[in-house]
């Protein structure tokens, strides 16, 4: 099957404005929680779409003013309309904001987030769920986000090859038009968390034309500079990056292990060496702030003369 075509112009024209680094916003539910959401319920962050969506746009606008140039909505592990948001626009004064090209990723989380369980940090679904059990499970909310008003779709947190299959298959079959990124997850800095190999993931979402960028989230820091060599030797698609803090998380209460991650600053000296590895999309995951994501902003304004001002 080889490389796919020509890059997305997209992504090109993202990258173009933003001097060759785009950035990613980061942590959603963190923030969420910050501002006073109790987020204790299957469907997480999605359920403050229900509740108590001005919160969603308050921290949506915080990682703006930061300096994001790409939105990631909050229907991770929600079945959802999607959320219009083309060409966003805030009251905001906030400098950063002006003249830059703003993408929506409709976020599509994996079949373990739905699950509820952690096992999108397994990846061991069972032998009951194959890829025709995880394309029809997927098919319909994909559909609802393609036709969302979204500039992207973001499948995030892939924890195994087969879904990263489905997935490809799944955007071929309903002849999806708005592009794709696909994110995947790893423990151990070589493989995705399953076990598969990260290589072979990479290469399945490199065939696919549909799929505009390959790289990893939710993973922590340290395995990021390993894993983005590991996806440069298979693909020329731009890499994206948006690692978490690098805190465990107790599955069994359901809470971060405080003091396990590193700080935002850090987290940024690890950036500009994901750059040079190859990165060109960068942002957080879980536990990263807007403090975060503007130390990004503020580092790769450093590296790059046509930064905004």
């Amino acid at each position: 099957m080889g490389h796919s075509g020509h890059p997305s112009p997209l992504m090109t024209d993202l990258l173009r404005h933003s001097g060759g680094v785009a950035i990613i916003d980061g942590g959603l539910a963190t923030e969420l929680e910050r501002h006073g959401a109790d987020l204790n319920d299957p469907l997480w962050s999605a359920k403050c779409l229900l509740t108590s969506p001005h919160l969603i746009h308050t921290v949506h606008t915080d990682y703006l003013e930061a300096g994001a140039d790409i939105i990631i909505t909050a229907s991770y592990q929600a079945t959802i309309q999607g959320f219009e948001a083309k060409g966003y626009t805030t009251e905001s004064s906030g400098k950063v904001l002006k003249q830059r090209p703003i993408i929506v990723a409709a976020s599509v989380g994996s079949y373990g987030a739905y699950l509820a369980d952690g096992s999108e940090y397994s990846g061991i679904y069972g032998e009951a769920v194959n890829l025709e059990t995880l394309k029809e499970f997927h098919r319909r909310r994909v559909k609802i986000l393609a036709e969302s008003g979204a500039d992207l779709i973001a499948f995030e947190t892939i924890p195994n090859k087969v879904e990263a299959q489905a997935y490809v298959e799944l955007l071929e079959e309903e002849n999806i038009e708005v592009p794709a990124w696909f994110a995947f997850n790893s423990k151990d800095g070589i493989n995705v968390v399953s076990g598969d190999s990260l290589i072979e993931c990479a290469t399945i979402a490199d065939r696919s034309k549909r799929v505009v960028a390959v790289g990893i989230n939710c993973t922590p820091p340290r395995f990021i500079h390993e894993l983005i060599s590991s996806i440069r030797k298979v693909t020329t698609k731009p890499i994206l990056i948006y690692p978490n803090s690098g805190e465990c998380y107790d599955a069994e209460i359901k809470e971060w292990v405080h003091n396990t991650g590193v700080s935002d600053d850090d987290f940024v000296s690890y950036v500009n060496k994901w750059c040079d590895a190859g990165a060109c999309l960068v942002g957080g995951c879980c536990r990263t702030t807007p403090n975060t994501i503007r130390a990004i902003y503020k580092t790769l304004a450093n590296r790059s003369t046509d930064a905004p001002m």
